[in-house]
This record gives C-alpha cells, sequence and structure tokens, in this order.
C-alpha cells in the first residue's frame, strides 16, 4: 500500500447525490467483467485489428508520461498518437518532441492536428480519435471528460477528477453515459495496478488482518515546482502556468496529491466516509508565488462503522518525509504491499509493472478483450473524499459526506480566456486570499 472548459451547472442541494447513491455507483463499477461489443474492436483488414488512435489533452510531465506508456501497451502495437492539445503551444511542443523520441513509429501530429488555447481540447476530441487521454490541470477534467463522452471516445484521464461537488456531480453524470455507451473509462490511481498492492488488499478483504480498526494516509513532502511570473503574462496566464497554486485549477495539495492515498484508504474499506473534521493552514510556503492553497493539512475521516482515518498531507521543506497507507486491524497490520501479523513471518508482494504503466496495460487489454472497464465510479468517490477532507481543513468544522456532495460552491471562472479574470486574485501586497478556518464557508 505504498507510494507511489466550460461553466459548471449548479445542481440544487436536493440533487439527491448521497453517500448511498455514491456508493451504489462504486458497487457496479467493480461487477465482474462482461463481454460487450468495443466500437475499435474490430477488423480493418485481414493482417490484424484496427489502429487505436489516441488524443492527448493536457501536455504537461504526466501527460507525456501517460502517452508513452499508452502507446507502450502490452496489449497491442496497433495504436498511434494522432492529435495532440494544450493551452501553450510551447509544452506540446516540448511534449512531442519526447514523445516522438520514445515512440517514433507510432507518433503521427502533424500542425493540423496539434490544437493550443482553451477550445484545443475539444478540437482533438472531434478529430476522429478512438480514444483520449486526459492529463490538463483538474479543474478542466469535468468539462473534458464530458465532451468526450459525447462525441464517443474511450476515456483515460488523470486523478483527481474534479475540484469541488458540482465537478464531481458532472463527471457521474456523463460516466452513466459512457456506460450506456459501452466505452472504456480508466482513471490514474495508478497504485490500484500495482501488483503488490492488488495482492496484499485482496488478503485484507480476505480478513488476513481482522477487522480494520483505524488507518494512517500520509503524503508529506518537500513541495512542488514554482514558476515565476513573467513580464506581459496576464493574471489567468499566470494561475495556468501555476495551476498548482489555486484551487480552481489543482484543488490544493490534498485533493491532487494526497488523493492517492484516500483512494487506498476507501480501496481497504470498501467504503467512503460518512464525515470529517480537521485543520491546516500555511506557515512555510507563504507569499506570492504559492497562490491560495495551504501547505499543510490534517484531516480526520469517520467511516459508518466508526472507523477511523487519520490524515496528513505537507509541503514543507526540511521535515520528515512519508507517504502511503497503514492498515491497522484485529489480528495485524497491513503496509507498503505487505501484511505484518504478529508472530509470523512477515508478507511481502513483489512482482508486475510499476502502476503507471501496469494502469495502460490493463486498460488495453480488457479493450482488445472486449471487457467492460470503468473506474470512473471510485475516481468520483475518492476525489470527493479529497474535497471533503479539504472542506473540513479550510472551515474548521465538521462536514458530513452528505452535505459535501450536494455543495453548491463552484470554483470554475465565469469564463475562460486569456484577459479573463480568473476565480481568485491577487490583493495589492500581491498575495492572494486563502482559506481561514472558522470564517471560510466551503461548502
Amino acid at each position: 500500500m505504498s507510494r507511489h472548459a466550460g461553466k459548471h451547472r449548479h445542481e440544487p442541494k436536493g440533487s439527491g447525490y448521497s453517500r448511498r447513491h455514491f456508493l451504489k455507483r462504486s458497487a457496479a463499477a467493480t461487477a465482474a467483467a462482461t463481454v460487450v461489443p468495443w466500437s475499435i474492436v474490430r477488423t480493418a483488414h485481414a493482417a490484424g485489428p484496427a489502429l487505436i488512435r489516441l488524443a492527448l489533452i493536457g501536455c504537461g510531465g504526466r501527460g507525456t508520461g501517460a502517452a508513452v506508456q499508452a502507446l507502450n501497451n502490452k496489449a497491442t502495437k496497433a495504436v498511434k498518437l494522432v492529435a495532440m492539445a494544450d493551452a501553450f503551444q510551447d509544452r506540446l511542443q516540448a511534449s512531442l518532441k519526447q514523445i516522438r523520441a520514445a515512440c517514433k513509429d507510432r507518433v503521427d501530429v502533424p500542425p493540423e492536428r496539434q490544437f493550443t488555447g482553451f477550445d484545443g481540447y475539444q478540437k482533438a476530441i472531434d478529430c476522429g480519435v478512438d480514444m483520449v487521454l486526459l492529463c490538463t490541470p483538474p479543474g478542466f477534467r469535468p468539462a473534458q471528460f464530458e465532451a468526450a463522452v459525447k462525441a464517443g471516445r474511450h476515456v483515460f484521464m488523470e486523478k483527481p477528477v474534479a475540484v469541488d461537488a458540482p465537478g464531481v456531480r458532472k463527471i457521474m453524470a456523463a460516466n452513466e453515459e459512457a456506460k450506456r455507451k459501452g466505452l472504456a473509462v480508466a482513471v490514474g490511481f495508478h497504485m490500484r495496478h500495482v501488483r503488490g498492492n492488488i495482492e496484499a488488499f485482496q488478503r485484507v478483504h480476505d480478513g488476513a488482518v481482522g477487522d480494520i480498526r483505524f488507518l494512517r494516509a500520509y503524503y508529506n513532502d518537500a513541495g512542488v515546482w514554482v514558476r515565476p511570473r513573467q513580464p506581459g503574462q496576464t493574471e489567468m496566464q499566470y494561475q495556468m502556468r501555476n495551476w498548482y497554486y489555486f484551487n480552481w485549477l489543482c484543488g490544493d495539495q490534498i485533493v491532487e496529491q494526497h488523493v492517492h492515498f484516500l483512494d487506498m484508504s476507501n480501496w481497504a474499506k470498501g467504503a467512503v466516509p460518512v464525515r470529517a473534521n480537521g485543520m491546516g493552514g500555511r506557515q512555510v510556503r507563504v507569499g506570492r508565488d504559492y497562490g491560495e492553497i495551504f501547505d499543510h493539512h490534517a484531516v480526520e475521516y469517520e467511516y459508518a462503522d466508526g472507523t477511523r482515518l487519520f490524515s496528513q498531507c505537507r509541503h514543507q521543506p526540511g521535515c520528515w518525509v512519508s507517504y502511503g497507507v497503514t492498515a491497522h486491524g484485529t489480528k495485524g497490520t497491513a503496509v507498503g504491499g505487505g501484511i505484518l501479523i504478529p508472530g509470523q513471518a512477515p508478507q511481502w508482494f513483489r512482482g508486475g509493472e510499476e502502476g503507471h504503466q501496469a494502469e495502460h496495460d490493463d486498460l488495453f487489454a480488457a479493450i482488445v478483450a472486449g471487457r467492460k472497464y470503468n473506474e470512473a465510479d471510485y475516481g468520483a468517490t475518492s476525489t470527493m473524499t479529497a474535497i471533503l477532507g479539504r472542506m473540513a481543513a479550510y472551515s474548521g468544522k465538521v462536514v458530513e459526506w452528505n452535505e459535501a456532495v450536494k455543495s453548491d460552491v463552484d470554483l470554475s471562472p465565469k469564463s475562460y480566456a486569456w484577459d479573463a479574470a480568473p476565480p481568485v486574485l491577487p490583493g495589492p501586497d500581491g498575495i492572494y486570499p486563502c482559506a481561514v478556518p472558522g470564517v471560510t464557508k466551503a461548502w
């Protein structure tokens, strides 16, 4: 269990998106695989299967890596990258250069299929592809997923799948259409594809450690990149370049990164929390370069059976670094791809591909075999778990799941344009306002 564009609609508070509703959909996502008539599993000619044409949307480091891993999947070589989109031309070109170097014979992205700007994603979706890789900052994920499903494209989308509750609900609604259309949907919770984790969790679910009494989840490290403001940048351009530090784009560390270990905790429990309380703030990574996000969160989640999840995430240099999930049961402990039972030799589970590659191997294997494949339900519930934790830390209050999932707090901007105003702006001193526990309304 170790480490590793468009405005949202506002649903009414009585829209019925309860914990039970979310759990029902998540349970359906784990049902046994069934053969379905995939649109791209067809014979183009006697020589072999039809070509699976990919579009990469979001050309940063994770998008570049995802494209290489998709092209190098073990299930089929009949796959080619044919379109790319990014907000920025320089990012697209740098990504294209790296992908060509790694997978030259499977890249055919001429200038007419290179799209930039806020609407580039729609152009990439519409240019005759079979699958899209959604790797933009997560604030764009709901609208892009909705567009891809509407167009009938299979989808790999990075985690998290949204940054607010309206976005999560949009993902869930679009995923119902994806299921009706028989589309494959994968979500970038790559640690669910690490073979050691799969073995360990299977034993947890089989009762090897007994009943889980509590869990611990940590994502504590020094922090990520900072990109200085450049002369002539609009505020929108600056925030897009520094997307990690703005909630409408990133969701804060607990949503963008720590969601991995919150997802693993839900996986261990086979459930989502019923409530959360927490605290957090800005202590070290403060100032105009760090936008509006916190540099530490500590959240206690409660599941329906009383189990507690004690969660930490931090971006502070020079401090204790720790990543992972530990499940403490009545008979033993599960940690780091292993099972520890008092009086017995530790059981460690290894083998298989690294998770980032394995998630693409598993996705394409299902497509080639014609099996149902959909990870968006638990992608949504785990994302909502992280958002719940942010709500608790920002507000300083106990937040109920059933209240959080109905929230109409929409973080998206009023319009998407380089000269448009983002949802948060710096003060006269260049400092961005941030949440104040006890004052901020977070849901």
